[in-house]
């Protein structure tokens, strides 16, 4: 940090005969502000940093947590830059260097793993890219791969969904109306409806009033 140095009168030492000592006056301004409102001046010389000082210890430390700093935080944004809207927001943990100043040594992105409701292809979608964010660092950690097994799993159960919902959909699609001509049973009850007719036409009209039919599945 530069040091500052105070705006304090200047005295010539005190000596007999001579004129007291006083106050250098202080030069005029054409802004009309004194000298007193002017800004401080900086002493001359190299600024200090806050490595000078520190023992070669403390030296290896301040390297290794910066070291440890970047690394942090370009993993944590790997995670929420793929995350996206399934990401929040990062959040830290620090530690005071030997130079006083906050380093990060740790940190987290909360990820959204849960199952789009009533919608399994738009789950499949979503822990694609949850999977994704949570291996998106270049060295994932053990957290990061339990979530990624985590939406994976997730994922499998919404394709068996959306595969069982397919085989349903085929299922009532193929299936015959009732009395369509390919349906056997329908072919088997025109066959008896029309021997029926050609039956009773033989008969008197009681007879046909008293008779009755269903088809029946063959």
């Amino acid at each position: 940090m530069n040091a500052i140095s105070p705006n304090l009168p200047v005295y010539s030492p005190s000596v007999a005969g001579q004129v007291s000592p006083r106050p250098e006056a202080e030069p005029s301004r054409t802004d009309g502000r004194s000298g007193k409102d002017q800004p401080k001046a900086r002493a001359s010389g190299v600024s200090a940093t806050p490595e000078q000082g520190l023992s070669p210890e403390e030296l290896k430390q301040l390297t290794e947590l910066k070291a440890r700093d970047r690394e942090v935080r370009a993993h944590e944004a790997a995670h929420q830059a793929v995350g996206g809207q399934y990401a929040g927001a990062i959040s830290y943990t620090y530690q005071r260097g030997p130079d006083g100043a906050q380093y990060a040594v740790g940190g987290e992105v909360p990820i959204d793993v849960s199952p789009v409701p009533g919608d399994p292809q738009a789950t499949i979608e979503k822990m694609r890219v949850v999977r994704a964010a949570a291996m998106a660092p270049a060295e994932p950690s053990g957290q990061d791969q339990a979530v990624a097994a985590e939406a994976m799993q997730v994922m499998l159960k919404a394709q068996s969904e959306v595969i069982s919902g397919q085989e349903e959909a085929a299922g009532a699609k193929l299936k015959p109306e009732q009395g369509s001509e390919d349906d056997p049973q329908s072919r088997t009850g025109q066959q008896a409806s029309g021997t029926y007719q050609t039956v009773s036409a033989m008969t008197d009209d009681a007879e046909q009033q008293r008779s009755a039919f269903r088809a029946v599945a063959a």
